[in-house]
């Protein structure tokens, strides 16, 4: 026997069976017809089912039954006992299922899937077999799966020698499972993950090894190398202390390895799989045009680099690498090899267009954002920072075959991370220059077509019938394209486009050496005169869209921001952006958003300049714009905070914006339009709308806590400051230092927050009384964290009484909850607690659940120091279930941490170290390092208090090293803990 409990043989259904019977004892032993709960009986009589659910569908005679009810010391009437439990169970279960033979009983005909231990096994098994198989991804899965169905203790209550056997078997078959589990999580890069699970897992089994090796290469994969050596030297003293003996062979080994910085331990033995969900095969390549013309030796040329990745026989990541200048066809020809060479990359092939011709080139941690949710990457398993980002998407791609066309690129700075980095993937890639620093890359020149290459395509377009008459007015046109086949396409459409034209008439067109010598030379210039072929033949509704549209400097525009801009009707507007579309002068990104290639804008752009009149009319196209985005977002604020004032006293718009009764629309919008609504606050300062753009980003508040968003966030709102003192405009200077001091207070910088924050105030003093409350409320926050309790007293106290001056209830609630957390500070519990619970109650009346988060937030901490745990960690966790709705990570991860506070004080240590390292890696990149310091002060506390001593020290000297590079007081905390000897 293996340890594994056997299990009766299951009968299967035919297709129209009655409510089935099912069984559980991984935890309660319980039975069920279909979904109505069944009596079980006494415990005595849950013992006697239990035994007979796990005797493998065998007979079990009753002296074996009576010894696994009583052991050795049945009492007088154990078998009439034993007889009354079998009977009640029959009427219960049917004569069918309970059978009674040769003296004794057995349990028969259960249907497939009737015993939660036997569907364990089954997953267990076939868990096994993709593991074997090489599918850890699936493995793990269906490990997790089979640890979903144990519901606490096996057994639970059941009396008996059996049942107590059987628990412990049952326990430690668990615990295998379990490891096997988190095994295959560090074999596929899952170290960070993994390592609170087993903090909590090596506190609950502390004599467990190899749960602590696991958590050994966790921390060491994690970067936590001093942790990791910790855990060995706290296991080898718990050993010696409790059974007197040395830890095992295995850890040793670890150890040293660990020591030595084995290169073999820094990676996982198999790719990080588990982020993808589900098996995504990205088909994202831009059609190929269907007159695709000549080419033929890059083609094949390309073709030959391609193959070489997808051939067995020598297998390589193969880079191509295509330059030349803009309108010489490398995507055309990038796009047209990659659909050519699809079937050698079936798991998929990536498209992204990365600006690099513009001044706002695309950042490749957004880029590789994309493809990872292209590839099935849930948006919660996507990290924050470039470097795991790119290592992410290596792993994910591993042992998948996809091809990357990166188009446009600036630089291979820009191209490095977003490369596969695994043979069988390849990458092609454009640039408007020669990437020889790309290492290892296949580099192709493209220049513009042959003469004939050139008239073959021009002739795929207006029709073999009617460039045959006029052969030489064809071969005149193309000559005057500059043989560049952007110009070419163009031309050729429109004269196709044009029955009534020939070739001739088109060629007399072209003829104009002023015009053709000007605008159809090498170089960018060449490119614009393609441009102003296509711009000539538009009507004047389209030529309006294409220009005016150019002026928005975001990366894309959606119909609605467009819809702005033209003052049009969304449907209108549509047709236009449609009519755009055909004549290759507007790219559709995605359904209802559209964007420029960057040299066509900077033509549409010149074509405004040139040709919109009168110029006021640019003007009020961007000034309908940044109206859009000022209407959407103070929409999007309100719906997130309910009775705040601030959209009362924003800048007046012309023109309306979105309107969404859903929240979670609301913040799909403003997420996903932060790159280009931040692209128009920063372009509308200088066009005379700072007082809107500043009002603007104070509305989308909510993007300077994104770690994606913040930094940009920032940019913009320290170019409104400048901006704002030299135009010596007090009221946008000091709104725009509020967003400023936002910004600081959320990634912990506490100093340059406190000094934007005093300039609002100064600011605002005699010209925003509004401005003036949220600075004031800003400044109480900051001097709290800043341990300046008698400033932050007096800051909120003047926020309270401004905030009920202006009737501002939400800025009124905000401020007490703050105020909440200087009495707490301050000793003054009890007032902390009202003070909360005033300002939640203010929150909830208004219906304000994001804020009514931060208000539970701050009742939490005064529950907690009140010693009323049960009620702290309650609304800790109401608050937690809010911020994780509203994709508010920073308060979600201050919510585990203060969650973890309480654990710790309710004596829960394990359940403390679970949501401190949850925590930490929630605030991974966001947050500040204050934050984070004071996450590794609680974090040690729990581990010391489950026995992970010298882990705890590694947490309090990183504490400490944080805390003294920032000057900060919370230093002596952590060299208290580190020497609670030294300190008096």
């Amino acid at each position: 026997m293996d340890g594994v409990p056997r299990v009766p043989k299951q009968w299967h259904p035919g297709p129209e069976e009655p409510a089935a019977l099912r069984f559980s004892v991984l935890g309660p032993v319980r039975a069920w017809l279909g979904e109505d709960p069944l009596p079980a009986g006494s415990p005595q009589q849950r013992a006697l089912l239990a035994a007979l659910l796990l005797r493998d569908g065998r007979t079990a005679t009753a002296s074996e039954l009576i010894d696994a009810l009583w052991g050795d010391e049945p009492p007088s009437q154990a078998l009439a006992a034993l007889r009354t439990y079998a009977s009640r169970l029959r009427k219960t279960l049917g004569a069918e299922v309970l059978v009674s033979e040769s003296g004794g009983y057995a349990i028969r005909s259960l249907r497939e899937g009737a015993l939660d231990h036997v569907n364990a096994q089954e997953l267990a098994a076939d868990a096994e077999k993709a593991r074997a198989a090489g599918d850890l991804s699936r493995a793990r899965d269906l490990l997790r799966d089979a640890l979903a169905l144990w519901d606490g203790e096996p057994l639970a209550s059941i009396p008996g020698p059996y049942a107590e056997t059987q628990r412990a078997r049952l326990e430690e078959w668990r615990l295998q499972l379990l490891e096997s589990c988190l095994d295959m999580d560090l074999e596929q890069g899952f170290h960070a993950e993994a390592v609170s699970e087993l903090t909590a897992l090596t506190a609950a089994h502390p004599l467990r090894e190899r749960l602590r090796e696991l958590l050994m290469l966790a921390l060491y994969r994690s970067g936590r190398q001093a942790e990791a050596l910790a855990v060995y030297a706290d296991t080898r003293r718990l050993l010696a202390d409790e059974l007197g003996v040395d830890p095992r062979a295995g850890l040793k080994e670890l150890q040293q390895r660990i020591l030595q910085a084995d290169p073999g331990l820094a990676e996982p033995s198999a790719p990080k799989a588990e982020p993808v969900v589900a098996l995504v095969r990205p088909a994202q390549l831009p059609a190929t045009v269907t007159d695709f013309t000549g080419r033929a030796s890059f083609v094949q040329e390309l073709s030959d680099v391609l193959a070489a990745a997808s051939s067995e026989e020598g297998r390589v990541m193969a880079v191509s690498a295509l330059a030349g200048i803009g309108g010489v066809g490398k995507t055309t020809l990038a796009v047209h090899v990659a659909h050519q060479a699809r079937g050698a990359f079936p798991d998929g092939q990536l498209y992204v267009d990365l600006q690099g011709a513009g001044s706002r080139a695309a950042e490749p941690e957004t880029v590789l954002g994309a493809f990872l949710r292209a590839l099935g990457t849930a948006d919660s398993a996507i990290p924050d920072s470039l470097e795991e980002r790119s290592a992410l998407y290596r792993s994910v791609l591993d042992g998948r075959r996809v091809l990357v066309l990166l188009d446009n690129a600036r630089d291979a700075a820009q191209v490095r991370p977003l490369l596969p980095g695994t043979e069988g993937c390849a990458a092609l890639v454009t640039s408007r220059i020669r990437m020889v620093d790309l290492a290892g890359a296949h580099l192709v020149d493209l220049d513009v077509m042959s003469p004939e290459e050139a008239l073959q395509l021009f002739t795929k377009i207006v029709g073999q019938e009617r460039v045959a008459s006029e052969r030489e007015a064809a071969l005149d046109v193309v000559a005057a394209c500059g043989f560049l086949p952007l110009a070419i396409r163009i031309a050729a459409s429109r004269l196709a486009a044009r029955r009534t034209w020939t070739v001739s008439v088109l060629a007399a067109k072209l003829a104009d050496e002023r015009r053709r010598l000007d605008e159809l030379q090498a170089g960018d210039l060449a490119v614009k005169a393609t441009f102003e072929l296509g711009y000539g033949q538009l009507e004047p509704a389209q030529a309006r869209a294409f220009r005016l549209l150019g002026l928005a400097d975001g990366p894309d525009i959606s119909l609605a921001a467009a819809a702005a801009v033209l003052d049009l009707p969304a449907e209108d507007t549509e047709d236009l952006l449609e009519s755009l579309v055909d004549t290759s002068l507007l790219e559709s990104a995605a359904p209802g958003r559209y964007r420029y290639h960057d040299l066509v804008r900077l033509y549409a752009r010149a074509c405004a300049e040139r040709d919109e009149q009168p110029p006021s009319e640019r003007a009020a196209a961007m000034s309908r714009l940044l109206d859009f985005y000022l209407s959407t977002a103070a929409g999007v604020y309100a719906i997130e905070r309910p009775g705040d004032r601030l959209v009362d006293h924003l800048e007046p718009t012309a023109y309306p914006g979105l309107v969404f009764e859903d929240r979670h629309r609301a913040q799909d919008w403003l997420y996903s339009e932060a790159i280009s609504l931040l692209a128009c606050v920063r372009q509308s300062i200088q066009g005379g709308f700072l007082r809107r753009s500043v009002d603007t980003l104070w509305a989308s508040v909510d993007l300077a806590e994104s770690g994606t968003n913040s930094k940009a966030y920032e940019g913009v709102a320290s170019a409104l400051r400048e901006a704002a003192r030299e135009e010596a405009d007090a009221h946008a200077g000091a709104r725009a230092l509020v967003t400023l001091a936002y910004v600081h207070y959320y990634t912990g910088r506490f100093d340059p927050a406190r000094e934007a924050a005093a300039e609002a105030l100064e600011l605002a003093a005699e010209t925003d009384h509004l401005t003036s409350c949220w600075a004031s409320n800003t400044l109480g926050v900051i001097a709290l964290l800043q341990n300046q309790y008698e400033d932050g007293e007096a800051h909120l106290n003047r926020a309270i009484e401004s905030f009920r001056a202006c009737h501002d209830r939400a800025g009124e609630a905000s401020a007490l909850c703050n105020l909440s957390r200087i009495h707490l500070a301050t000793g003054r519990t009890g007032s902390a607690v009202s003070l909360a619970q005033q300002g939640t109650g203010m929150y909830d009346d208004m219906g304000h659940a994001l804020k009514g988060a931060n208000g539970r937030y701050a009742l939490g901490l005064a529950l907690t120091q009140s010693g009323r745990l049960a009620e702290a960690t309650a609304v800790l966790g109401e608050a937690l279930a809010v911020f994780r709705n509203s994709r508010q990570r920073l308060w979600e991860g201050m919510s585990l941490f203060r969650l973890a506070e309480a654990d710790l004080a309710a004596q829960r240590p394990a359940a403390a170290a679970t949501n401190a390292e949850t925590a930490l890696t929630v605030l991974r990149g966001i947050g500040g390092e204050w934050r984070r310091g004071n996450v590794l002060i609680v974090l040690g506390q729990a581990l010391n208090a489950i026995g992970h001593s010298g882990r705890a020290q590694v947490c309090w000297r990183e504490s400490l090293d944080i805390f003294q590079a920032l000057g900060a007081p919370e230093a002596a905390t952590a060299r208290a803990l580190l020497n609670p000897m030294a300190v008096a």
